[in-house]
C-alpha cells in the first residue's frame, strides 16, 4: 500500500488557504510550501514584533503561526512525513526547528538540510570554524576544517560528506597534490587521502558508499568504501550502486557500480573499473537503474551538440539541440521519460518520441503506478499547467506543484494557487 492511499481521493476542488487574508496580516511572506496531501500550505512570515516564523493553514483551520519566533527562518519544507522543518537562527545561533519544535544544540550556522525517506534530518553544520555533521540532533564526535557534498543513507542512521582530513592552506600546493580530501561517514574518514573527492552516493542498503575521486591532475577513479577502482581515467561523473545486493534472496556483499568515465576523449560507461558500454559518446551522464536493477539508461550525446537518451546503450534516433534532464523510468521499468530543450523551448520525451506541445519551460514528469500515463508540470505564458499524455488539462494556474497519480491510476492530484486562493483539486484521468 502507498502511504498516499489513506489522503482523499473524491474528485473536486477545495480552497485550503485564502492567501489574500495572509497579507493583509503580515507585512513579510516567502518560500510558500504545500504538503506532500495538499492539506496544508505553510510560509516565512514577520509576525507583529517584526521577528520571523512559519504560518501554517489547513482547511478546516484558520492560519496559526509559530509560537516561536526567530531573528530569522528560511530553508522551509516539508519532510517526506509532512512534518514541516526549517532553519532558524535565535540570537545568532542556529539549529533545526520540525512543527515549532527545535533541537537542543545550536551553531554558528547550518545549511543544506537533508531528509531520509522516514524522515530523519540531517544537516551540514559549523561552529567556531569548525565543521561537522548532525543528524538529528546528533552532531559527530569528529569535526573538520572543510565540509561538502552532505548526503544521508537512505535507512537515516549515517551520513556521509567530503572533507578536508588533512588541513591545508591555499598556498600549500605540494601538501594539496598528496592528497588532503577523503570522505567521512558519521564523522570516520576513510583511510586514504585524495586530491578531490565528490559525489558522494550511498547503497540502497546504507551498507556501502562510493564517490568520485582524483589522485593527480590527470587520474580520476571511482572509490568505494576508501577503495579505488583498478583503472583510473581522465575523468568521471557520478557512480551508481546497482539496485540489487542481495543473492538468491540473502544478503550479500556482492555489488557493482556503474560511472560514466572519459577515455581517449570520449565518454563510455564503466562497470567496477572495466569499460560496460562499448560505444563511445561526445558525453554521458546522469545514468540511472530500472527499478529491478536489469536496465541502464542515460543521457549521451553520440554528436557534438546532440542530446538523446542511451538505453542499455542503444541511443534513441531523436536527438535535441540544447539540453536533457531529468531522466526517470516508470514504476514497472517499461517505460523511460525525460524532459528537453530544444531550439529554445521545452519539452516530454517518451520512449524515443516527442510530445507535440511544447513549452516555456518543463519540470520533471511523473509516471502514473502502471506506467500508462505521464504527467507533467510546465509553463507557458507566465502561468502554470498539468499535461497529461502529451494533452493541457485542467486551469492554469500561478504557482502549482508536480502532480502525484492516485496508486488505482485513475486520478491525478493537484496543489496550486490561483490569484490569492490556494486550491487542492482531485481530477478523474
Amino acid at each position: 500500500m502507498n502511504h498516499y492511499d489513506k489522503w482523499d481521493w473524491d474528485i473536486g476542488k477545495k480552497e485550503v488557504a485564502d492567501l489574500g487574508k495572509w497579507r493583509d496580516k503580515f507585512q513579510y511572506i516567502e518560500e510558500l510550501r504545500v504538503s506532500h496531501d495538499g492539506e496544508k500550505v505553510a510560509a516565512i512570515v514577520k509576525n507583529e514584533d517584526m521577528e520571523f516564523t512559519v504560518c501554517v493553514q489547513s482547511q478546516v483551520n484558520e492560519p496559526e503561526t509559530w509560537e516561536n519566533s526567530y531573528d530569522k527562518v528560511w530553508n522551509l519544507k516539508f519532510g517526506p512525513d509532512d512534518r514541516l522543518s526549517a532553519l532558524v537562527s535565535d540570537t545568532g545561533e542556529w539549529t533545526v526547528s520540525t512543527d515549532d519544535e527545535t533541537w537542543e544544540n545550536g551553531y554558528d550556522f547550518i545549511w543544506n538540510m537533508k531528509f531520509n525517506s522516514n524522515g530523519n534530518i540531517a544537516v551540514s553544520a559549523q561552529k567556531e570554524l569548525s565543521y561537522s555533521v548532525v543528524n538529528n540532533d546528533t552532531p559527530w564526535q569528529n569535526e573538520f576544517s572543510r565540509l561538502t557534498d552532505m548526503v544521508i543513507s537512505p535507512d537515516g542512521e549515517k551520513t556521509a560528506a567530503v572533507v578536508e582530513s588533512v588541513p591545508v592552506l591555499e598556498s600549500e600546493i605540494f601538501k594539496f597534490r598528496q592528497g588532503c580530501y577523503s570522505i567521512a561517514v558519521n564523522g570516520e574518514t576513510w583511510d586514504k587521502n585524495f586530491m578531490n573527492v565528490w559525489n558522494p552516493y550511498f547503497s540502497d542498503d546504507s551498507n556501502h558508499i562510493a564517490a568520485s575521486v582524483r589522485t593527480s591532475y590527470y587520474d580520476y577513479y571511482i572509490a568505494v568504501n576508501g577503495k579505488t577502482w583498478d583503472k583510473s581515467f581522465s575523468s568521471v561523473w557520478e557512480p551508481r550502486f546497482s539496485p540489487s545486493l542481495t543473492l538468491n534472496g540473502t544478503n550479500s556483499n556482492t555489488y557493482s557500480i556503474t560511472a560514466p568515465v572519459k577515455k581517449g576523449g570520449k565518454w563510455f560507461l564503466a562497470k567496477d573499473g572495466e569499460i560496460f558500454w562499448e560505444r563511445p559518446y561526445f558525453q554521458l551522464w546522469q545514468h540511472l537503474y530500472s527499478p529491478d536493477g536489469k536496465k541502464i539508461a542515460a543521457i549521451v550525446a553520440p554528436e557534438f551538440g546532440k542530446w538523446t537518451i542511451a538505453l542499455d546503450n542503444t541511443p534513441w534516433d531523436i536527438t535535441f539541440s540544447d539540453y536533457l534532464s531529468d531522466p526517470l523510468f516508470s514504476p514497472d521499468g517499461n517505460k523511460f521519460a525525460c524532459i528537453f530543450k530544444d531550439n529554445g523551448k521545452w519539452g516530454v520525451a517518451i520512449d524515443g518520441k516527442a510530445w507535440d506541445c511544447l513549452f516555456d519551460m518543463a519540470w520533471q514528469p511523473t509516471f502514473s503506478n502502471d506506467g500508462s500515463h505521464l504527467a507533467v508540470k510546465f509553463k507557458k505564458d507566465g502561468f502554470y499547467y498539468i499535461a497529461l499524455n502529451g494533452n493541457i488539462v485542467d486551469e492554469k494556474y500561478d504557482d502549482l506543484a508536480n502532480p502525484i497519480f492516485s496508486s488505482d491510476n485513475s486520478s491525478i492530484l493537484l496543489k496550486g494557487l490561483q490569484g490569492s486562493s490556494y486550491n487542492r483539486k482531485v481530477i478523474k484521468i
